[in-house]
């Protein structure tokens, strides 16, 4: 059974595409088929996958503006068992074209309906805000990761999300559940750091995943190459981290 995943934070850099990326690749490479949709009108997930977002023929866009049939838009990335529904330059407005709409909130869960028959995970990149957009992946995931920086703000608005995933819980989605907060950009070394992750874990308890990302150049330079970590440099330690949390995600999942 197909699980979809929503990776949820509306404060901007905080290693969301980041973790998207690397987690979808990863389940690929154990042997799962993986679907990454880019909602996030920025496109990194599109460009950290080797895709120019002004190159891409089809896209979101075209899938939820003007209900194109999903295998039409959806294509094959450098990681074999993984695809991508790509985001490109239109969807920058695709938000005000949508709040309009009938049934505005489940234009993303009606046309993913079919891909559930068709892959082990969908992972969605959720743009930086709490948008129709976001909404519109929330209601139409299973679960929610939401990636925290280790830094002084990194609480700032959080309650806002939750409160967003509560009211899409209460009136599109309930079963909607959160699978686990991820701590992201970590530094050991500093103390502020020690003491924010600890708040966070004070303040999510189980739900805080065990492993930790750290902070890692190798890690930030993958995207330019337009490869998840695991085929740029699989031995620093951000590629062991995420293969980790993906294990780690993996044996806590309920048994399907």
């Amino acid at each position: 059974m197909c699980r979809i995943i929503a990776f949820s934070n509306q404060k901007g850099g905080v290693g969301k595409t980041t973790t998207c990326v690397n987690m979808s690749a990863y389940l690929a490479a154990k042997g799962y088929k993986c679907l990454l949709v880019d909602l996030d009108p920025q496109g990194n997930a599109t460009s950290g996958l080797g895709f120019s977002k002004s190159d891409v023929k089809n896209s979101v866009y075209d899938v939820m503006i003007d209900d194109l049939p999903l295998a039409e838009a959806v294509v094959k990335t450098c990681v074999e068992g993984l695809d991508i529904l790509p985001s490109s330059i239109e969807f920058a407005g695709a938000e005000v074209e949508i709040v309009y709409r009938k049934n505005r909130d489940f234009i993303l869960k009606n046309a993913l309906e079919k891909a559930r028959k068709c892959y082990d995970f969908i992972t969605i990149d959720c743009p930086p805000s709490l948008s129709v957009i976001t909404v519109n992946a929330l209601a139409a995931a299973d679960s929610v990761i939401i990636p925290i920086q280790s830094e002084y703000y990194a609480m700032e608005g959080l309650s806002q999300l939750l409160n967003t995933i509560k009211l899409v819980i209460k009136h599109d989605n309930p079963n909607l559940k959160i699978d686990g907060v991820v701590l992201t950009m970590n530094d050991n070394r500093a103390i502020i750091s020690r003491q924010i992750s600890e708040e966070i874990r004070r303040f999510f308890g189980k739900k805080l995943y065990d492993t930790v990302i750290p902070r890692n150049i190798r890690l930030s330079e993958a995207p330019s190459h337009g490869v998840p970590i695991m085929l740029h440099d699989t031995k620093c330690s951000g590629a062991r981290a995420y293969l980790a949390l993906t294990e780690e995600f993996l044996t806590k999942l309920p048994k399907r």
